[in-house]
């Protein structure tokens, strides 16, 4: 269902656009490439020096390299705009600082706690934060089954995907109809 439609007449003056390609590699790993732009429809007077529309503010890349258990093993930033020529554009080589986290336990946490604050860049933070469920993403399929058990290697291993969501907790409606043999009923209210 779409949003409903906007209340008043409006003009587009900002747009942040993010986007995420993920790379299976020939030596099994998986580069994956974010980026964040920010871009004004009218010029913007930044401390600087002006900046016409449509120019990027931020132009910001961060690729990392994964291993199918979501380990970075390498990891590089790249600033192309920034509002701060010369100071912003420096930090890049912090970000080589994500390589041993593991997307799937403490990320966020661990991201903060190293490159939070003046430790990063908050916009290439900010970007590593959608790491893990982008990933996800790409492993699902490919890199980890997402059937209900009908692969031959695994069997018995309950789909990665479950109880990660709202919509697939183990006791809902999409679990009992599209992965019947994972379903739980839920606890009967005690009265």
């Amino acid at each position: 269902m779409p949003l409903s439609p906007p209340v008043s007449r409006r003009a587009l003056k900002h747009t942040r656009t993010i986007d995420i390609q993920a790379f299976a590699r020939d030596d099994g790993l998986w580069d994956i490439d974010a980026r964040i732009t920010d871009v004004k429809t009218s010029a913007a007077n930044l401390a600087s020096g002006p900046r016409p529309a449509g120019q990027f503010l931020h132009d910001l890349h961060l690729r990392i390299t994964v291993d199918t258990d979501m380990t970075i093993v390498d990891a590089q930033a790249a600033s192309e705009a920034v509002p701060y020529p010369g100071f912003c554009d420096t930090i890049a080589p912090a970000y080589q600082a994500l390589t041993g986290l593991n997307l799937l336990n403490g990320f966020r946490r661990d991201l903060k706690h190293r490159l939070g604050a003046i430790a990063g860049c908050t916009h290439l933070t900010e970007l590593a934060q959608v790491l893990p469920t982008a990933v996800v993403q790409a492993f699902a399929g490919e890199v980890w089954s997402t059937r209900d058990g009908e692969d031959a290697d695994v069997p018995h291993e309950k789909p990665f995907q479950l109880d990660r969501c709202h919509a697939l907790q183990s006791n809902g409606g999409a679990v009992a109809r599209y992965y019947p043999r994972w379903s739980i009923k839920p606890a009967p209210v005690a009265g």
